[in-house]
């Protein structure tokens, strides 16, 4: 079989931005501060909840979300965006009091970060992880001198909407924990009923396959069986075909490529480009040391990343 040159290479597709202007003016706005501070955050900003034992709270989960949300937007520590925010409110003459970076520190732990979405009815489903360093040895230092047992990652699982760009759920665990082991509470949290779900290889699992069918039984399943893979159901079975089966028949008939190519499972690299929009936005590494701040730290990136999709998207177009 002849070797694939460049020449002869399928060339990489170019696009353009078609609506640039309005998505010049997006880009500008994700760093307003009056962006990020609503109209209405006075009237939500101190605590007006049941009284708990102990120690009332001050402050709203408003007001840690959104001291949180201006921390992660401005790259700041958490007495760094209690100064920022204390200097903006005296400029503009708010009359409100700042938590403090304990307070912050310690309301992250429970915080409940809601994703704001604004996807309805029937949509897509993309899912993938990605790795946050947390602490450890700087790249530099690892070329060098090879990596320790101290360089320690956490796991990002996203399930995004490809249609929109928006993050439907995520959910942060340890390294050591699969792909495979959180889509049922990722789905647990999904109320719409999903269209199609894509995913890489390492979903090929059982459990996922159980899982998409048990929340939306009509949903199609774009994810590809191991290369080793072996048919889970006869086709001579009574039963009902298993949708992972026919994938594998289909690749085995068709090759892999045209599988891909047919079923458009190609938008899973959607999934991709959205892990590369908050790497490249909030960086690759979390500040936060214990695993419940670092939840909240990591969804709270997610949100902030929804907010600045719905100021606006590219809209791309081939250049033939």
């Amino acid at each position: 079989m002849p070797k694939r040159t460049k020449s002869s290479s399928r060339p990489k597709t170019l696009y353009r931005v078609k609506n640039w202007s309005e998505y010049e003016k997006s880009l500008v706005k994700r760093c307003s501060i009056t962006f990020w501070l609503s109209d209405d955050f006075e009237q939500v900003w101190l605590y007006i909840g049941e009284k708990q034992r102990g120690s009332q709270f001050e402050y709203s989960e408003k007001a840690i979300e959104i001291m949180l949300t201006i921390k992660e937007v401005f790259h700041l520590t958490n007495r760094g965006v209690e100064g920022f925010v204390r200097s903006v409110f005296k400029m503009q003459n708010i009359p409100l009091r700042v938590p403090d970076h304990s307070t912050l520190s310690k309301r992250a732990k429970t915080l409940k970060v809601r994703l704001p979405k604004k996807t309805n009815g029937r949509m897509n489903l993309v899912l993938d992880s990605t790795g946050l360093k947390i602490y450890g040895e700087g790249e530099w230092k690892v070329r060098k001198h090879g990596y320790s047992k101290h360089r320690t990652w956490r796991k990002l699982h996203v399930g995004a909407n490809p249609n929109n760009g928006e993050i439907q759920v995520g959910v942060l665990t340890e390294n050591n924990v699969s792909d495979d082991a959180v889509v049922k509470d990722m789905l647990a949290q999904i109320e719409q009923t999903l269209l199609s779900c894509a995913a890489d290889g390492a979903y090929d699992k059982r459990k996922v396959y159980d899982a998409l069918n048990a929340h939306s039984p009509a949903v199609e399943i774009l994810i590809p069986p191991r290369k080793n893979a072996h048919i889970w159901q006869h086709g001579n079975s009574k039963e009902e075909r298993l949708k992972r089966d026919e994938n594998l028949r289909y690749i085995r008939k068709h090759g892999r490529p045209q599988w891909k190519e047919d079923s458009g499972y190609h938008i899973r690299s959607l999934a991709e480009t959205t892990m590369f929009r908050l790497k490249t936005i909030f960086g690759d590494r979390l500040s936060a040391r214990l695993l419940e701040t670092q939840t909240s730290q990591a969804l709270i990136r997610c949100l902030a990343l929804n907010q600045m999709t719905h100021l606006g998207m590219p809209e791309s177009y081939p250049v033939v």
